[in-house]
């Protein structure tokens, strides 16, 4: 499997899938993708930096020292994004020191499996959740005791319940994580 790209770096289009994981393995090539994915547009370098020193920090935007985004910036600048531009995932304008997203900025987004610090990887809980429903819906059609004891009803009564009430849960949470996420860009 490849991947089309519309980079600079590509003569026939594509960049091969071995290459995608080399520009990928490292961590901070994820948090640059990880930022554009959410503020969408072109950024600054500067700002970049700046996030991306506070996420790898962990640290406030407004904590991160000039010497921590120094750092980042300079191997953003000379390493990271150069080899990214290449490859076509990012477009780097090294002149005006802006990034914008390309065509496979957003397919890559498939390739991360970052899960922020503190959410919840809810399709692994959906995932558990109708395993555990199939394998409890066999033991009732088999007739294992002690669930028999307890109406068929009465269990896809509670599985629909906990199902609904995780559903009703996680589109909660989802919704604050957006307008928070909102609300921060607001203030930058």
């Amino acid at each position: 499997m490849s991947t089309q790209v519309q980079g600079s770096g590509e003569s026939d289009g594509s960049l091969p899938d071995d290459e995608i994981f080399d520009v990928l393995q490292n961590e901070r090539r994820r948090l640059v993708l990880q930022y554009l994915r959410q503020h969408g547009g072109p950024v600054s370098l500067g700002d970049l930096a700046s996030h991306v020193a506070a996420a790898e920090y962990d640290c406030a935007f407004e904590d991160v020292t000039s010497a921590q985004r120094k750092r980042v910036y300079t191997t953003l600048q000379q390493s990271h994004l150069p080899r990214m531009d290449e490859a076509g995932i990012v477009a780097f304008d090294d002149d005006d020191g802006v990034i914008s997203r390309t065509p496979q900025t957003e397919e890559l987004t498939v390739y991360l499996e970052i899960v922020p610090e503190g959410e919840f990887p809810w399709r692994e809980y959906y995932l558990s959740f109708g395993a555990i429903s199939l394998a409890v819906m066999v033991v009732l059609w088999v007739g294992v005791y002690p669930f028999t004891l307890i109406p068929p009803l009465m269990w896809g009564t509670v599985m629909a319940a906990v199902l609904t009430l995780s559903a009703l849960y996680h589109t909660f949470v989802a919704r604050e994580l957006t307008l928070t996420e909102y609300v921060d860009d607001e203030r930058q």
